[in-house]
């Protein structure tokens, strides 16, 4: 059998690109897929006569309109790299991603012009070379504006369909550079391989048995992991994709109505966008949609809410890293007999790993051995597998640090179930250790969401004389029915987190604040908490009932 060897007709490399060609074939009749794939092949041909070729970097900054997907597939179609810009950095964020990823073109949307043009003036005031700019007008509504010798729209009819691509060879070969969100640190720049996309894309069309045909609202930013590779999933499964230019409550539901929207993937920040829109901004839907949600661990009570309005949730973790989710919480039919409360406290859990992932483990990083599956027991949740990315651009001490011993280092606190079942705890720098005891801030902003006037919260260490450390949750608050948020006092909070949680966890201080400060997708960003708390002192006399707190 040894002798039987690979040829082109039995090894094909692997790539998303091939779910385009699949679905302008058997889903020709379906609105736009042909022209979907010819429009691509006429950018890729438009590309080349740029001089754009294999493993060059094409940036792209915009919102999710029908250019930014459409890139997703025409850009590796030449064998370049595509680079989505988060959309929420400021100029000096883009201009370092321009510079870090040696960008030979980038494609600006209108919406971003502004942002665009300073960091272009950043890079060309420290004498780097800028890149060639093409503009993106909005199709519905053009506005004329242009910072760029060239449009997105010209490059699409002046494309030559004869100008046939070639096919990939290697499907270890770039095809994105997509930039950490730099919670903890620095970005980086995280390369994806054909054969990783592909994989993950197949992965998580399982996962979420994601039938054919799917209408997808593109409530994720397609920058976040490549839409967390949906961007070439739904094509994979013949879908229709509805782009949101501004990801508003009211524009989600008009078009979840309006579309018959199947499908929507986001970040548990949209729950809250969703939960608090007003009357008028309201639809009733059809049929249940479902939600893959990840980025932040969502509260089971905020996907007991969620699941009273007509969604489905099923719940995904992952990373930049693992070419997005990594991990799903897999429905199991025995769950159906419980109790809403309990079916919502398993869906917080993270999961299983998804099924082109090799292994997924909770291990002590000292011994790297694995934790008991206990639920109680933490350590660092580590992966393997063909998903992971080829390893961080231009850094190699970085690549080498997070690969370790065969595993990629998560950086996240976690507990494995007896189920066999993963749970995220915390970050490693999040968890708070309070006179020896380790606390879970997870865990205890999962109680303080159970108040009904919490809207947001993160739990943070402070500095503590007694204890070294103690808990100190920001919150910010739902408006009453009088449309008011000071109601709310610390010490009812605090009142009820007694009720709720052991004496250690109960936070020394509760700070509130208008609205907690986020990444541009949408993850809290405790690292500005953390240094807020520090500036925080208990002076705690050992005889006295409550704690007394000063600023240093």
């Amino acid at each position: 059998m040894d002798d039987l060897p690979k040829c082109e007709t039995n090894h094909v490399p692997l790539t998303p690109l091939t779910f385009l060609k699949r679905a302008a074939s058997a889903y020709a009749g379906r609105f736009t897929w042909r022209q979907t794939h010819e429009r691509c092949l006429r950018l890729a041909s438009s590309l080349r006569s740029l001089d754009v070729v294999k493993n060059d970097v094409v940036s792209i900054l915009a919102p999710n309109v029908p250019a930014m997907y459409e890139m997703h597939f025409a850009v590796p179609m030449v064998g370049a790299v595509l680079n989505t810009i988060n959309a929420r950095l400021n100029a000096a964020n883009i201009a370092t991603i321009l510079r870090h990823s040696g960008a030979k073109v980038f494609f600006v949307d209108c919406m971003h012009v502004l942002v665009a043009r300073e960091a272009l003036a950043m890079l060309s005031a420290t004498g780097y070379c800028i890149p060639m700019v093409i503009d993106i007008d909005d199709i519905n509504s053009p506005t004329g504006v242009q910072i760029g010798d060239l449009e997105y729209e010209d490059l699409i009819q002046k494309g030559d369909l004869a100008d046939v691509p070639e096919e990939l060879r290697d499907e270890w070969d770039p095809i994105a550079l997509n930039y950490t969100s730099g919670t903890t640190s620095e970005p980086k720049g995280v390369v994806y391989s054909h054969r990783g996309a592909y994989l993950s894309t197949l992965s998580l069309i399982l996962g979420w048995e994601m039938r054919s045909e799917p209408v997808y609202l593109w409530t994720l930013p397609m920058y976040h992991c490549n839409g967390w590779t949906f961007t070439w999933g739904i094509a994979a499964r013949g879908g229709t994709n509805v782009c949101l230019r501004n990801v508003t409550a009211l524009n989600i539901y008009r078009n979840i109505v309006a579309h018959r929207v199947t499908n929507m993937c986001c970040a548990p920040v949209i729950f809250n966008i969703l939960l608090d829109a007003e009357p008028h901004e309201r639809r009733e839907a059809v049929a249940p949609i479902e939600i893959l949600t990840g980025g932040a661990p969502p509260p089971p009570a905020l996907i007991l809410k969620m699941e009273s309005l007509g969604f489905h949730i099923t719940h995904a973790y992952g990373l930049t890293e693992a070419t997005g989710p990594a991990l799903v919480c897999e429905w199991r039919a025995d769950w159906n007999r419980l109790p809403p409360s309990k079916q919502a406290r398993l869906k917080a859990r993270q999961g299983i790993s998804v099924l082109t992932l090799a292994d997924v483990d909770v291990k002590d990083l000292d011994t790297m051995r694995s934790v008991p599956r206990d639920g109680k027991s933490m350590g660092e949740i580590v992966l393997r597998g063909s998903s992971i990315m080829k390893g961080y651009y231009k850094n190699p001490e970085a690549t080498a640090k997070a690969f370790r011993n065969g595993w990629f280092l998560t950086g996240d606190v976690g507990v494995v179930h007896h189920d066999g079942y993963v749970e995220v705890k915390d970050r490693s720098k999040d968890v708070i250790i309070s006179g020896g005891e380790n606390i879970s801030s997870v865990d205890l902003e999962n109680v303080l969401y159970r108040h009904p006037r919490v809207l947001e919260v993160a739990v943070v260490a402070m500095p503590h004389p007694r204890w070294g450390e103690s808990p100190c949750a920001f919150i910010s608050i739902n408006k009453n029915s009088e449309g008011e948020t000071d109601d709310v006092k610390e010490a009812e909070i605090l009142s009820f987190c007694r009720k709720n949680l052991p004496n250690f966890m109960v936070p020394k201080k509760v700070e509130f604040m208008p609205e907690l400060p986020k990444t541009s997708t949408g993850k809290i960003q405790k690292f500005q908490l953390r240094a807020l708390a520090k500036t925080m002192v208990v002076s705690e006399d050992v005889s006295a009932a409550s704690p007394r707190l000063s600023r240093l």
